[in-house]
């Protein structure tokens, strides 16, 4: 029941946003349907996108936020909201349950809350999960209850918002929930049903715990309570510590890395003879395989032929390479199967990142041929993830295997959740050290004893059976 007050608009929404073109204009209108609203103030952190727009048209009042960060967002609307009761909504879900207002508002109409936070029908994030109420029945067991500490559907007393000084950053809904908490107001967590809330993607979720325990810390700082032993927050380093290194081998058992090789893999042809034949040193790079036999000199040496020749001159030579006609599309399913998919190629940084574009792989290794003034100057430097580290399993000083492990380091990979692509006598290694090794249109009949699976024809769409 709202004792009487059923007809009177006495709530402000406050939205911040940024870049909600696609859902803001429904909210808004959700929103101001709603009979306790008749003000929704819309601060936009300098939107791209045609938020702002939008947001006006379905008749809401913008601030353009001066600062970006969300808790000054909050802060600048309150500042100029009309009503006592506010009620801030994220800008990113659409729809929200139908009576999601009248649940967060009907506590405070009603005089039974202070401030109110929604949960929803959704399991706990992450970082709700790992950081967050870890960190709270620590320092604040009085707070251990709720299901959605990180939740930022909330509502409350506009006199108690004021007295609140927001984090800019991802702790400003613990850091607001845990103020409202010591400033004894009457906090209450209402159930507003299902919502389709997306989860962040793992590259956000060590910022977002940092900046969570972090608010949590400084709030509890303070306190008289908090009066922490050493000891005890040594042990919290170390299950912290063990924790992530659990976490880290655990989950590497769920990525999956795919590699091809460049020239006469993606390529139809090898970049270097392609250049060799248009700049007319074919002959000396014939000389140069056949006399010499240490990698590392003759990949220098090979460097040299190049010198002069301008980035516009080698990038033609590419745009007149057949690539594989297939690769694009079977990137993009490996892509959709949540491959990662690279190149390890001795071939050319330059090159091998314009192929990773133009087929949307996602990372590129390859030796860097040194440019000044747009031209090269027959140096090539030769990075240190093709050559042997301690923790090196090929035993080879240069090797693309080297790279390969590099790859699964940086990305969190098993080995055996490898596939690699080759198709030449130095690929022997990798194809060997790799999960499933694929030999494509090789005449290198050991690569082929190799291999896992062998690829006879010009196209990887056979690739698709495997993985």
């Amino acid at each position: 029941m709202l004792m009487g007050l059923k007809k009177l608009k006495m709530v402000t929404i406050i939205i911040p946003t940024l870049n909600e073109a696609k859902t803001i204009g429904n909210i808004v209108r959700f929103c101001l349907k709603n009979h306790l609203v008749n003000e929704v103030i819309v601060v936009d952190d300098n939107s791209e996108d045609e938020t702002v727009a939008l947001a006006l048209a379905a008749g809401a009042k913008i601030i353009n936020s001066k600062v970006r960060g969300k808790g000054i967002s909050m802060k600048e609307g309150i500042q100029k909201a009309q009503h006592e009761i506010l009620l801030f909504l994220d800008g990113d879900i659409d729809p929200y349950p139908e009576d999601t207002i009248t649940l967060l508002a009907t506590p405070l109409i009603n005089d039974e809350a202070d401030f109110v936070k929604a949960t929803f029908a959704r399991n706990a994030g992450r970082v709700t999960e790992l950081v967050a109420k870890p960190l709270l029945n620590i320092y604040f067991p009085g707070l251990s209850g709720f299901s959605q500490p990180l939740s930022g559907m909330i509502s409350g007393r506009k006199k108690f918002f004021n007295r609140i000084e927001f984090f800019n950053d991802y702790g400003v809904d613990i850091g607001i929930l845990i103020d409202m908490y010591l400033m004894k107001a009457r906090i209450r967590e209402v159930n507003i049903g299902y919502i389709e809330n997306k989860s962040k993607p793992w590259e956000s979720l060590g910022k977002m715990s940092k900046e969570v325990s972090r608010a949590i810390i400084a709030k509890a700082q303070p306190q008289s309570e908090f009066n922490m032993p050493e000891e005890e927050i040594s042990s919290i380093e170390t299950i912290q510590r063990e924790m992530y290194n659990t976490l880290k081998e655990n989950l590497s058992g769920y990525h999956k890395l795919i590699v091809f090789d460049l020239d006469d893999i993606i390529f139809n042809g090898r970049f270097i003879d392609e250049c060799a034949a248009a700049f007319g040193f074919t002959r000396q790079l014939e000389e140069l395989r056949f006399n010499e036999k240490d990698p590392i000199i003759l990949t220098k040496r090979i460097g040299l032929l190049l010198k002069g020749k301008t980035m516009d001159n080698l990038l033609n030579i590419v745009w007149n390479i057949e690539m594989i006609k297939d690769i694009q599309a079977v990137v993009q399913a490996l892509k959709e199967k949540e491959y990662i998919v690279g190149i390890i190629s001795h071939s050319y940084l330059l090159i091998a990142n314009y192929v990773r574009q133009n087929i949307g792989a996602d990372f590129a290794y390859a030796n860097q041929l040194d440019l000044y003034e747009g031209k090269a100057t027959g140096e090539v430097n030769m990075p240190s993830y093709f050559f042997a580290s301690p923790d090196s399993i090929c035993g080879h000083a240069y090797c693309k295997t080297n790279a390969l492990q590099y790859a699964c380091d940086k990305y969190n990979v098993l080995l055996k959740n490898c596939i690699v692509v080759g198709d030449k006598r130095e690929d022997r290694c990798i194809l060997a050290h790799a999960g499933k090794g694929v030999a494509f249109c090789t005449t290198d009949e050991l690569l082929e004893k190799i291999a896992y699976f062998t690829i006879e024809e010009k196209a990887f769409k056979p690739l698709l059976n495997i993985v």
